[in-house]
């Protein structure tokens, strides 16, 4: 029954996103017809962000009486979220917009948007609600501004979130303590590298598609992802040790370079303004919904440890003084939206 309620609730929300959209949404379809690619690195069936990204190409053809198509490559065909970035920043043309997780946005630009690193620390968000509150904000949109202020070329369409990260090993752990050493799977940025080592692990820099085999070979001891992201990529196969210690809230945020931008008429780019409004509302209903029924899926698959997070957050705070310097006040805001 609860089942049932949830997904009528994403119904009659969905209905109710149509009929705003149909609404408001000026009339594209005599529009020229344009094709934009959209790259996902994670699996697009059974995953959040990839969830979002065919209702967002799904929202956009509609909105736009099918004249904009948003061809969606997901599974990595079109590499990491770094060639994304690479491939959209430095002008290459084969990539129009992605799903990038905002902590690989942090490492470009000649400042390494400075604003958009607050929404990467460890423990910035408190809740979902925390989050929720701060993406529905007039603060938020100073964030996805930022992208393009910064030189980057990238317009933001929406910020969301694909769960809470939490740390899982291929051998037993139950606390701090026993992370001591061990080799974690870490991607390049420095905040996250900082935060693994003030935890007492060592940071591992590995790419995500070897993650498994090293997981599985013992390159690495372990890792860190979103529930959603963990069973997808079976990783509860070779480390089913997970630690609920929710470090960090995976905040991603949908980005289109300037290049394509320019493609569409201002018809469909007030379409596309809206699927991602849609789809930002679609990313808050499920998200959560995921990582509850992920979980008991694996039920006895895995050995699930809640942590009390108070030890965590106090070992972060030299971490996350040092990044916050120079933006003590715009953080402080993001923490009045508890």
């Amino acid at each position: 029954m609860k089942k049932f309620r949830f997904v009528l609730c994403l119904v009659m929300a969905a209905l109710l996103f149509c009929q705003f959209a149909l609404a408001e949404a000026p009339d594209a379809s005599g529009d020229p017809a344009v094709t934009l690619v959209y790259a996902e690195v994670n699996n697009l069936d059974d995953t959040v962000v990839g969830q979002v990204a065919l209702h967002f190409a799904e929202r956009v053809n509609e909105l736009t009486g099918g004249t904009v198509t948003i061809d969606v490559q997901g599974a990595g065909v079109l590499g990491s979220e770094g060639d994304f970035c690479d491939d959209m920043i430095g002008g290459i043309g084969t990539i129009d917009m992605a799903r990038l997780s905002v902590s690989t946005l942090t490492g470009y630009g000649e400042n390494g948007v400075p604003k958009s690193k607050l929404l990467c620390l460890p423990f910035t968000f408190a809740s979902r609600d925390h989050f929720w509150n701060f993406a529905a904000s007039d603060l938020a949109q100073q964030f996805m501004d930022e992208l393009y202020e910064e030189g980057l070329g990238l317009h933001g369409l929406f910020l969301g979130e694909e769960g809470f990260r939490h740390i899982f090993c291929n051998k037993p752990v139950a606390s701090l303590d026993d992370l001591q050493g061990l080799k974690i799977r870490v991607s390049t940025d420095p905040t996250m590298t900082g935060m693994i080592e003030a935890f007492g692990a060592s940071p591992t820099v590995i790419a995500y598609s070897e993650l498994y085999t090293s997981l599985q070979s013992g390159v690495v001891d372990g890792a860190e992802n979103p529930v959603g992201n963990y069973k997808s990529q079976s990783f509860y196969e070779v480390a089913p040790y997970m630690l609920l210690d929710g470090h960090q809230l995976g905040v991603i945020e949908l980005v289109i370079t300037d290049a394509a931008w320019n493609k569409l008429t201002e018809a469909q780019q007030e379409c596309l303004k809206i699927a991602a409004k849609e789809c930002q509302a679609y990313n808050k209903e499920l998200s959560e919904k995921v990582e509850e029924d992920t979980l008991a899926e694996l039920g006895d698959k895995i050995t699930v440890v809640e942590v009390d997070k108070s030890e965590w957050i106090a070992k972060s705070q030299d971490v996350i003084a040092e990044a916050i310097k120079g933006y003590e006040d715009l953080y402080q805001q993001i923490q009045d939206l508890k």
